[in-house]
């Protein structure tokens, strides 16, 4: 299986710079100011010495597929916003599929719920596709 990976912007109280999110097996990587962080969820990315990201926002967009009742694939893109304030996380999530967007959020950085949630408000028959393998 080849890595996939999506551009997104990481600020702080530092300010803002560009990373890349990798998907490899069940494992999300980054690198943020020369720092490796690795995790198997979005709000779990922890560097090398276990100290978590905090006091942050990560903000991505990534290539989510929606298969229709007739076994179409359409493609979709799915807009990410995830708030790191230890001890809370928010996370925020909106698909744009077929000239409109679907919303959906959390406190607690489930991404697998949220994507249920915009689940639910896709026309009938539409389904959302698994973008990798990572449990997040």
């Amino acid at each position: 299986m080849t890595a996939q990976s999506w551009a997104g912007w990481y600020r702080d109280r530092h300010g803002s710079e560009a990373f890349v999110i990798t998907v490899e097996g069940r494992q999300l990587h980054t690198r943020i100011r020369g720092v490796e962080y690795v995790g198997d969820s979005f709000d779990a990315l922890a560097p090398a010495e276990g100290a978590a990201l905090g006091d942050c926002v990560l903000e991505w967009d990534m290539p989510l597929p929606v298969l229709d009742t007739g076994g179409e694939v359409h493609r979709a893109t799915l807009s990410c916003l995830l708030a790191l304030r230890r001890p809370d996380t928010d996370l925020g999530v909106t698909l744009h599929y077929g000239g409109a967007g679907y919303s959906a959020g959390n406190n607690d950085g489930d991404f697998g719920a949220a994507l249920a949630l915009i689940q639910e408000q896709l026309p009938p028959g539409a389904s959302l596709q698994a973008p990798f393998t990572v449990h997040a």
